[in-house]
């Protein structure tokens, strides 16, 4: 495919991607109803990407840690019972049946996260209250104001001796390692530093965090063979970033970032240039790897609320639009997850080609994005999460039939909630799956 592609149109290259997911090889279906199912909900997705009409409105179930709860488990218990997690997933997956699989996948293993003293992350016990819902990242300098010339200069040296050891305590020792580079002519220098107690250890955590992960990882993909033979496709075949939000979120964090947004901006520039070619191959390795051509983007810092729309063309939409472009060129599906509101960004987002991308809102004006975008991007969303948390099934059955009714004409429009839910009324998740079976058939 590689070889082939090399030569490919982008619109060559995405029809052979989405043949491939249409009909991925190597999977046995349950039975010949399964493999069609399994068809009918891929070609409804290619569709609405299309800007074309299904039969009807694709609906994904923003289940996110949900079916943990929906099982009488919390998450603190979910991350030191992967067998359990995988049992909650398959009650919700029997119950609820939206167009994709939601699977357990986002579950994270409590023993490795201790084993490498994760010191970028909250969880249940772990700096959080045993009850808490959601493991929560600890927003931190984890790139100093100094420090772009050094990430510049080598980024995979950056991240090798400053990144990981000031996020995952387990491997503290790597700050004190040689620079990358200097292993040159001499490859014996980089194992040196194994002569030492504490980087013995380091390694033996690494060798052991291995081991775990395989077995926390063995029932999970048995659970996503098992969804899949019976006919409900992965949405989601890889993820990447909007530059900006590396250097905002990862490295220098909310404070940092405001301070060289105006103390250095041309550094800042210069690092999202720099990044920009590697969110393409992140985002299209793991497209390659799962056959899915859909590659999912959380967008943290680009809401209305964050910055004002002259900097966000000035730092945030030149380079992720880069990204956007060079993930289209190879075939492939951005999933852009607008989180927060993007109001005042969508004369500026609808700047790309007819049809290549899909727009996911959380709290963005719905019937604005259908206005603006509905001729150039599939769109997504908003279902409000508090609306699935405490509303009634019928007032979400209405939400949710009058956004098919303005968002779904024509085609090109997705139905999900704004974001995940972990605690609900699970009727109102079977509301969102009756609108779309009353409301979203297109004759």
């Amino acid at each position: 495919m590689e070889k082939k592609s090399a030569a490919s149109t982008p619109d060559e290259k995405r029809q052979e991607r989405f043949k491939r997911w249409l009909s991925p090889p190597n999977v046995k279906f349950s039975d010949p109803a399964a493999e069609e199912g399994y068809k009918k909900r891929v070609t409804r997705f290619m569709k609405v990407m299309n800007l074309e009409e299904p039969d009807r409105v694709p609906v994904i179930l923003p289940a996110g840690s949900f079916p943990l709860f929906y099982a009488g488990m919390t998450l603190k218990e979910a991350m030191y019972d992967n067998v359990r997690v995988c049992q909650a997933y398959r009650k919700f997956f029997k119950e609820f049946k939206g167009d994709t699989i939601t699977g357990p996948g986002m579950v994270p293993p409590g023993r490795t996260m201790e084993m490498i003293d994760s010191l970028s992350s909250r969880w249940p016990g772990h700096g959080l209250p045993d009850d808490a819902s959601m493991q929560q990242f600890v927003e931190g300098e984890y790139m100093k104001a100094d420090e772009y010339d050094i990430l510049l200069k080598d980024p995979s040296d950056f991240c090798f001796r400053y990144y990981l050891p000031r996020t995952l305590g387990a491997l503290a020792p790597l700050a004190n390692f040689s620079p990358l580079p200097h292993i040159l002519g001499m490859p014996n220098r980089f194992l040196g530093p194994a002569v030492l107690p504490e980087v013995q250890k380091m390694y033996q955590t690494i060798i052991d965090y291995g081991k775990e992960i395989a077995k926390w990882q063995e029932p999970m993909m048995e659970f996503n063979r098992e969804v899949l033979a019976a006919g409900y496709p992965s949405f989601f075949g890889g993820q990447s970033h909007a530059p900006f939000d590396i250097l905002a979120d990862t490295l220098r964090g909310t404070r940092g970032i405001v301070m060289d947004m105006y103390r250095q901006p041309e550094k800042l520039l210069e690092a999202m240039e720099m990044l920009t070619p590697m969110n393409i191959e992140i985002g299209l390795q793991m497209a390659n790897a799962t056959g899915v051509p859909i590659v999912f983007f959380a967008l943290h810092k680009g809401d209305d609320t964050f910055m004002s729309e002259k900097q966000y063309e000035k730092f945030y939409w030149p380079t992720f639009r880069k990204v956007i472009m060079g993930l289209i060129e190879e075939g492939l599906v951005p999933y852009l997850f607008a989180e927060g509101s993007y109001n005042n960004r969508l004369e500026i987002i609808k700047d790309l080609p007819k049809g290549k991308v899909a727009w996911y809102f959380d709290r963005t004006d719905m019937f604005k994005a259908k206005e603006v975008l509905g001729d150039t991007a599939c769109i997504a969303g908003n279902v409000p999460t508090s609306l699935l948390a405490t509303g009634t099934p019928k007032v979400v059955k209405e939400y949710c039939r009058k956004l098919i009714e303005v968002c779904g004409k024509g085609g090109g429009f997705i139905l999900t909630g704004g974001a995940s839910i972990d605690k609900g009324n699970p009727d109102n998740l079977r509301a969102m799956i009756e609108a779309v079976e009353e409301y979203g058939v297109y004759k």
